[in-house]
């Protein structure tokens, strides 16, 4: 199932939505901020190794960057492609800057932190697993085996060549069968 939609009619609704909010309207704004936070956080929050804070901090900041830069968003891809792309690029950026590998205990506490009723052990294991890749190959499994996107949509998103963003997926996938894999 995708989590994404790049329907037609989504897109007209958007492109409404998009010249109101480059016109003034910070209800127009707020609108498509509500009609795609969700999914942006999602795949923040991925992105992120579970870190909820992280993932609030940087959905802020991309649809900050988004208002700011909507006077120059010319629709030559659908609002959903372009506020994925900051977003995923602002969590990329601060993947860099961080300490490749987490802290367990930190990674353990936002694990808990999650909702309970969402997160059995095997599904702890395998998000602690998708926590530990490292940021560019986390990034190409998250949206495309999580979020549902193609290699072309990912490529994009994140400035890859399509045949780049399959091999850091092959690769990502590896890693993550030997993590899940390997006794504890």
């Amino acid at each position: 199932m995708r989590a994404m939609t790049f329907a037609s009619d989504a897109g007209d609704a958007d492109a409404e939505l998009v010249a109101a909010a480059v016109a003034g309207s910070l209800a127009a704004f707020e609108t498509l901020y509500r009609r795609h936070a969700p999914r942006v956080y999602g795949a923040l929050l991925r992105l992120c190794g579970y870190d909820r804070a992280c993932a609030e901090d940087l959905l802020q900041e991309a649809f900050l960057k988004a208002w700011r830069a909507l006077p120059s968003f010319r629709g030559h891809s659908a609002f959903a492609t372009w506020i994925y792309r900051i977003a995923v690029n602002e969590a990329l950026a601060l993947l860099r800057v961080r300490q490749p590998a987490q802290d367990a205990e930190a990674l353990d506490a936002s694990l808990a932190a999650a909702d309970a009723a969402m997160c059995p052990a095997e599904r702890g294991e395998l998000e602690r697993a998708v926590a530990a890749l490292p940021p560019r190959a986390r990034s190409v499994l998250v949206l495309h085996d999580i979020e549902g996107w193609t290699h072309e949509e990912i490529a994009q998103a994140l400035g890859l060549a399509t045949g780049s963003c399959k091999a850091h997926l092959h690769r990502a996938r590896a890693m993550l069968r030997a993590r899940l894999e390997s006794p504890p």
